[in-house]
């Protein structure tokens, strides 16, 4: 189905609240932007797309997705560069994770023209909510949820896909204090782990909470079989630097493939450090605390960017990290994907999809 930004219908709001919104002071996803792209999923194809003024919408209380949980969603990122240029960071990668998503959670495939199209099509209406801050952004949430009314458990039959636009600042605002998750699991192998689908966040936030509770601001989660191997953590994947290499665990069907961490891969040699991606031990992590060789830890996502961890809780017991400095990896990744992002430094990777 071939989409032309220009021929997908646009339904205006009567009066913009961008004025309302203090973009000194954004916060993360606590402002969504005028406007929002609606598709329907039905006898078996995608609908026309069309933008209407973000609001409430009408849907049944039977709906599938409430009951049965078809619904998964993908988050990236746009920026206004340097020279004033829209661009989406990575959707094309982006797109690929959600047709895994889709995939796993019998719904149907977007293309990859309709997916590009949309999201270009939606930030065009609200350009003008992109900031321009340090460390901000306008926050793309594209999402897929079965909206087929009916009670009996089964595939749904019709769909709605929704990108929703919101200007925020950074996730974290400062150094997390994370813990070692020993009893709770967020995904087992063979599971939905990796997948972006609701499901997989909503059974995470009682661990979190009464990791919160504690004092920490999120869990790292282990493996769901012995609780001896790093996972990732609630909100980001990790990577640690010990012994002077870039360590993070390997893929499995419990982790998520972040883009933020594919990034961050990539240009790990550029920036001077060997990478490794295998299976990470809690008892190597703890180890390297006593023996001082783990410098670094840090989570990576697109709604964290690159987050230092300041400390880690292992067995009860609190190991805090090196002060970062400017020589850290985790500072030079983070300036050389926000350069690569802003326009400051040359996209070699063809990273920045241009927004028209």
């Amino acid at each position: 189905m071939a989409v032309l930004t220009e021929s997908i219908h646009v339904e205006r709001v009567a009066k913009s609240r961008l004025s309302s919104v203090d973009f000194n002071n954004l916060g993360f996803g606590n402002h969504i932007s005028d406007h929002m792209l609606v598709i329907d999923y039905k006898n078996g194809e995608w609908q026309e797309p069309k933008i209407v003024p973000y609001g409430m919408m009408e849907l049944s209380p039977a709906m599938l997705a409430l009951h049965y949980g078809q619904s998964v969603f993908e988050g990236m990122k746009a920026f206004k560069n340097e020279q004033g240029v829209i661009t989406i960071f990575r959707p094309e990668r982006h797109h690929k994770r959600l047709l895994r998503s889709l995939e796993r959670m019998c719904m149907p495939a977007i293309s990859e023209e309709l997916f590009l199209q949309s999201l270009s099509a939606l930030i065009e209406v609200d350009a003008d909510w992109i900031p321009t801050s340090e460390g901000a952004s306008l926050y793309l949430r594209p999402f897929v949820f079965a909206n087929e009314a009916k009670l009996g458990v089964k595939v749904a039959e019709e769909y709605k896909f929704i990108i929703l636009t919101s200007p925020v600042g950074p996730y974290f605002a400062k150094p997390v204090r994370v813990k070692v998750e020993e009893e709770f699991v967020r995904a087992a192998e063979g599971g939905t782990g990796f997948a972006k689908c609701a499901g997989n966040y909503g059974g995470a936030f009682y661990p979190t909470m009464l990791a919160q509770k504690q004092g920490f601001d999120q869990v790292l989660w282990t493996d769901a079989k012995d609780h001896k191997y790093i996972d990732e953590s609630g909100a980001m994947n990790v990577m640690f630097v010990i012994n002077g290499k870039l360590v993070t665990p390997r893929l499995t069907t419990s982790l998520l493939d972040g883009v933020t961490r594919d990034s961050i891969l990539t240009l790990a040699q550029s920036l001077g450090i060997e990478k490794e991606e295998r299976k990470v031990s809690v008892a190597e992590i703890e180890e390297a605390f006593k023996n001082k060789t783990i410098t670094e830890a840090f989570g990576v996502g697109t709604a964290a960017v690159v987050s230092q961890i300041a400390s880690i809780n292992i067995h009860g017991t609190d190991y805090h990290l090196p002060a970062v400095t400017e020589a850290s990896f985790q500072l030079r990744v983070k300036k050389k994907l926000n350069d690569i992002r802003k326009g400051i430094e040359a996209d070699v990777h063809g990273w920045n999809y241009r927004v028209k």
